[in-house]
């Protein structure tokens, strides 16, 4: 595929404010995504990233868009050579991931009748990078965990490596 956007769309049964919340709220981002952020919520605001204790800071790192329940947006994180340790990446991903341009996600989220449509929208990816193909699988597996813990309170495990 020759996009440089990734797309994601679900449907969960939960309120705007919840789905919110869930996604800006480090009790509830921890729990399915193990990430905790450390930013203000408002556009060009600096975000760091929070994993397990291993602190991701960049000038680059900052929001796009805050409207609480409606859309959320901001740039993409730093790969480190501590994160590619911590999550077990082999040098040559590392360093292919480390020359692609920062990318950026968005949420949208819209009220539907009794749920919520969530869409993702990952941008400005390398149309045949390394990055689309690791949030091809990791976006999917990250918002099911999502919609699993609003839905039922449980997370769900995290999937292989």
């Amino acid at each position: 595929m020759d996009s440089d956007t990734f797309v994601y769309t679900t449907y969960i049964r939960t309120t705007p404010d919840e789905l919110w919340k869930a996604l800006t709220d480090p009790v509830f981002t921890r729990r399915y995504w193990g990430v905790a952020f450390e930013t203000e919520w408002t556009p060009g605001a600096p975000m760091v990233w929070d994993e397990g204790g291993r602190r991701t800071a960049d000038p680059e790192q900052v929001v796009l868009a805050a409207e609480p329940g409606r859309l959320l947006s901001y740039t993409w994180h730093t790969f480190t050579p501590a994160w590619a340790d911590a999550v077990h990446l082999d040098e040559d991903v590392y360093q292919r991931l480390v020359r692609e341009p920062r990318s950026r996600v968005t949420f949208a989220i819209e009220p539907s009748g009794d749920t919520v449509k969530l869409t993702v929208t990952h941008g400005e990816l390398e149309a045949d990078g390394m990055m689309k193909g690791l949030i091809g699988e990791g976006w999917p597996a990250l918002i099911s965990s999502l919609k699993s813990l609003l839905e039922t309170g449980e997370e769900l495990p995290e999937p292989p490596r």
